[in-house]
Parts: structure tokens; sequence; C-alpha cells
């Protein structure tokens, strides 16, 4: 069986606690279609295997058919996830992971060729465009250790371990009203998710 080269891994853990608690991965987009429908179907022809970041029961996710990941650590944060996707990649023979977060629906849909041809010889490449987007980003599986060591003495945010690491930015440009990497934090941004996908369905 050929090597794969890149994974996928959705970052589900945030809860959305603005919105009254829950998954956010899980909002109704509109006519029954999930935020986690509109993420799976940009990523999943993108990586060669795709896994869901997320804790408590799996079994809500049951529909997807994909591996649920709980985080490495408690209350880390991203990173936890992150290491979390990296250990997974590996045990299914990727050298890179590409996270991506569960609550942004209108990544692109190159976001993995463009983050591998920008990435040279670094062994994290993150997405920005008008600002960083530290989640979205390809992560060399070489880091497990390097990341489990760096969590365990206490270190959380995800742009200061990239920085440590030599993290390189791959820009992505966009002509739409909304930043390809828009994410849902309020009820104010999932209606404006939903107003545009009715827009796109009734064009």
């Amino acid at each position: 069986m050929p090597t794969k080269r890149v994974a996928g891994v959705i970052l589900a853990g945030g809860q959305a606690r603005r919105m009254g608690g829950g998954d956010k991965c899980l909002l109704d987009l509109g006519n029954g279609h999930l935020l986690l429908d509109e993420i799976t179907t940009r990523l999943t022809p993108q990586v060669d295997c795709l896994a869901l970041n997320a804790n408590g029961d799996p079994a809500r996710f049951g529909r997807y058919g994909l591996p649920v990941l709980p985080d490495s650590l408690d209350d880390a944060g991203p990173l936890a996830g992150v290491l979390a996707a990296m250990r997974w990649a590996r045990g299914q023979d990727c050298n890179a992971v590409v996270t991506v977060a569960g609550d942004t629906p209108f990544f692109p849909v190159d976001l993995v060729a463009h983050l591998l041809a920008g990435r040279e010889r670094h062994r994290i490449a993150i997405a920005a465009t008008d600002r960083v987007h530290p989640v979205f980003a390809l992560w060399d599986t070489a880091l497990i250790d390097v990341l489990a060591k760096a969590l365990a003495q206490g270190l959380r945010r995800v742009v200061e371990f990239s920085a440590l690491h030599g993290a390189v930015t791959v820009h992505f440009s966009h002509t739409g009203t909304l930043d390809p990497f828009f994410n849902i934090n309020t009820k104010d941004d999932l209606e404006q998710v939903q107003r545009k996908l009715a827009s796109k369905e009734q064009g």
C-alpha cells in the first residue's frame, strides 16, 4: 500500500458558549445541512485520510464515520488537538497533517495544496489572509515529541509554538465579502453564513 502523504483533522473541541453551548460544528446552516457537513465536504478531497478531534461521547458524530480523537491533555486548548492529530496521522502512515477549525465553513478548496506549495522546508505552514489563522496549518509529524514536551511544560498558544519552530506564513487571497477563514462565534455570524449559503442555492 502506498504511503499517504497528508492527513486531515478537524479541530472541533470548542464549545459554542456564546450561542448557548454544545458543539459548534453541529450547528444547522439551513435545511438540516450542518456546519460539519460543509467542512467535511471541503476537506475530504484534499487529504488522504480524515479524522475529527473532539472530546466527550463520540457517538454524536456517528453519521460521519470518522475516527474521533480526544484531546491528548485536558484543558490545553487547540495545541492538545494538534498533538492528537499528529499522533493519529503518524499511525496512518502520513508524515504531515493539516488541521482546520470546526467552526469555519468556507476555507479554501485548495487549502492543502497551497500550504504544501508554500511550506518549502519548514515544518509548519500557517494560513493567512489579512491576518494569521493559526489552526489552519500544515504540521510535520516529526514535531510530535517536541510538542508533547512543550505542552507538558505549560505552553498553550498555537502561535507561540509555531514561532518557536520557524513556521512559515502562506497567504491566501480572496475577493468575496467574507474572509474564507470567517468563523462562527455568535448567532449573528451564524445568520450571516446561513444567508450566504441560501443565496448560493437560489443562484
